[in-house]
């Protein structure tokens, strides 16, 4: 009898784990459906990593009592090898070439300014100086005070001889400070009301790179959505409300899914119309690493941190709710080294991404 019983709660954890494999296979390719026509199933590439974490709790349970049965969530693994490359990388350091350029990628939340008493040094803007970037890519760039716009030039002017901003609407502004010159911009057009992506055509001594800086579609949750949301993915929403809450938080989260698909789409299209250019590509996509937006921008170019950068690499921090959001890429004229996120910076609701990039 009780042999029987063990074989069947055998047989019932290796279905429930089979299962598991199954979702997480089709979450973690959930980043083919298209936003516009399934937007609440575009959606659900936020839920991979707890079927990451319950594959790697069934391999530590048939480790210790079936060891045999560890196959079951290795073979997870393994069949579903990209997207878990793709939102948790594993990669060897190399130390990268003392000529290559370093990038990064900051959402800096308008510089935090009012956390700073007026006349006083800006901490996000000495941050940025300090880090001595050859290429700067800024988002959420509006300084919302006078003197604080000051302090700004005064010390950014020290390090970048180029500079050059894009603003959407009387919205969002994304900025490009450079160390080489900055020939001319173009805005990527799509539809949004305050979000913006651009193309800043910098001289690389002979060349001329392309950089694409982005600030796709935003989220729109407030800080309590945040909290209720990161509530929801842990089934901790109560009450008689839960339900209710728990549907308008997707359909929020389905909506900014929905609208940034187009905008996606945009900056894809522009990449492939300038194939064979050298291109670098970042911003903030307000999406996670298993979604429409990363796979199709991403799609003609070398994603930096995949290439090269190891853990999660989590962006954006605020509220409870903690992703990669923020991105660097490149196309096949680079070489990668070194990408990370800086999350010992936490002044913006983002963290800082950066990278080495040699040309080849």
């Amino acid at each position: 009898m009780i042999r029987q019983l063990k074989r069947l709660t055998v047989q019932l954890v290796a279905g429930a784990n089979v299962g598991t494999v199954i979702l997480m296979l089709l979450v973690g390719y959930s980043d083919c459906i298209n936003p516009v026509t399934h937007p609440f199933l575009a959606t659900i590439g936020l839920l991979f990593p707890i079927f990451l974490a319950l594959n790697l709790g069934f391999l530590v349970f048939w480790l210790i009592f079936k060891w045999r049965y560890a196959l079951i969530p290795f073979i997870g693994y393994v069949i579903c090898y990209g997207p878990v490359r793709t939102y948790i990388p594993v990669n060897v350091n190399r130390e990268a070439p003392s000529d290559a350029l370093k990038v990064m990628s900051f959402n800096v939340w308008l510089y935090a300014y009012w956390t700073v008493e007026e006349g006083k040094p800006n901490p996000v803007v000495d941050y940025l100086a300090a880090q001595d970037a050859d290429i700067l890519c800024l988002q959420e760039a509006q300084m919302g005070r006078k003197d604080g716009q000051e302090y700004l030039d005064s010390v950014m002017s020290k390090h970048y001889l180029y500079a050059d901003t894009v603003q959407k609407n009387h919205g969002d502004v994304i900025a490009l400070y450079s160390k080489y010159p900055i020939i001319r911009h173009e805005q990527i057009h799509y539809e949004s009301r305050s979000n913006v992506s651009a193309a800043f055509h910098v001289k690389l001594g002979n060349d001329t790179v392309i950089v694409i800086n982005n600030h796709l579609e935003s989220v729109g949750l407030s800080p309590e959505d945040q909290m209720q949301f990161k509530e929801m993915m842990k089934g901790q929403l109560k009450g008689e409300t839960s339900k209710q809450e728990s549907r308008r938080l997707i359909d929020k989260l389905a909506e900014a899914v929905r609208k940034r698909a187009p905008q996606a789409d945009a900056v894809a299209r522009y990449i492939r119309t300038h194939r064979g250019r050298s291109i670098i590509c970042c911003g903030d996509f307000n999406d996670s690493p298993i979604s429409y937006a990363h796979r199709v921008v991403a799609r003609e170019l070398t994603d930096c941190y995949v290439a090269t950068g190891n853990g999660a690499g989590i962006s954006y921090h605020h509220n409870g709710f903690y992703v990669r959001i923020d991105n660097l890429m490149c196309s096949d004229d680079w070489v990668p080294y070194a990408c990370k996120v800086d999350d010992k910076f936490g002044l913006s609701d983002h963290y800082p991404i950066s990278c080495r990039l040699k040309k080849r």
